[in-house]
């Protein structure tokens, strides 16, 4: 069994509060006995105001959360999947990107976000990621604590073509750290993820903001961890931060995929 650990946050605005407020709930699942643990998209600091984040956006390398919880994650001896980091690109773009930190504190691996959150929602929230962030262009899989982890972020959650070819590739385990909309929180995070868990045949673990946070924006929360068959191994019925444990039985990944071959039984086809 692999003990993994899903950190439900409300990051606020600047590096040095998100730090402080992300530090203790990892020792908290460390000293709990958690191997892996996930952190939401937007780990190292939320501010919607534009200007205002990129006046602090910094490359990994100088970044003040990305280095203290790579020293956090050697420290407890655990892999820590950073689910996302706000990060200055050598180009001067911004990235939105996962960092897998080994037990040694090394970055093992990276996956920038690809799919960008373009959208007017009919609450009136207008959202441009592609304004700010410069979108990836390649799929991960990393290894991690004796499993293959498929690495995405939030809004990926709604590209099943992804998920498919993470799965094809040996993912196991495929990470959704988001930091979803309230409204569409609500409507579609648990559906969503369940149906990716079951058209793949993996463990879906989604580690999310919650709540009413310091730029003013407003986050779903109800972290969640997913079976293959689609059953909740363990959720935050809430949006408070804290800690949700899940332990996952890898030789469950193959028995699904087995009785359901899908990812095998997939055919091209003529578009209409």
């Amino acid at each position: 069994m692999l003990k993994v650990a899903l950190v439900q946050t409300r990051t606020p605005a600047t590096h040095a509060g998100a730090l402080a407020h992300t530090a203790p709930l990892i020792r908290e699942a460390a000293a709990a006995g958690a191997k892996l643990v996930i952190t939401p998209e937007c780990t190292n600091i939320l501010q919607r105001d534009r200007a205002k984040l990129f006046e602090v956006l910094a490359s990994p390398e100088s970044d003040p959360v990305i280095q203290g919880l790579r020293a956090l994650a050697s420290e407890l001896g655990v892999w820590l999947l950073i689910g996302s980091a706000l990060v200055r690109r050598p180009d001067g773009k911004a990235a939105n990107r996962s960092m897998l930190i080994a037990p040694d504190g090394a970055v093992t691996a990276t996956y920038d976000k690809i799919h960008m959150f373009d959208v007017d929602l009919p609450t009136g929230e207008r959202h441009r990621e592609s304004s700010a962030y410069e979108p990836g262009d390649r799929a991960v899989v990393a290894e991690a604590a004796g499993a293959r982890l498929g690495l995405t972020i939030c809004y990926d959650v709604r590209f099943p073509p992804l998920h498919a070819a993470l799965a094809r590739a040996g993912a196991e385990v495929i990470t959704v750290p988001a930091a979803f909309t309230r409204p569409t929180g609500e409507a579609h995070w648990e559906t969503l993820l369940r149906a990716r868990a079951i058209e793949t045949g993996s463990f879906v673990l989604a580690a999310a903001q919650g709540g009413l946070h310091e730029d003013g924006r407003g986050t779903w929360g109800h972290s969640v961890a997913i079976a293959p068959w689609g059953e909740i191994l363990a959720k935050a019925d809430h949006d408070e931060p804290g800690v949700i444990f899940a332990d996952l039985d890898l030789a469950e990944v193959a028995k699904t995929r087995a009785a359901i071959p899908a990812l095998d039984n997939a055919r091209a086809f003529a578009a209409p």
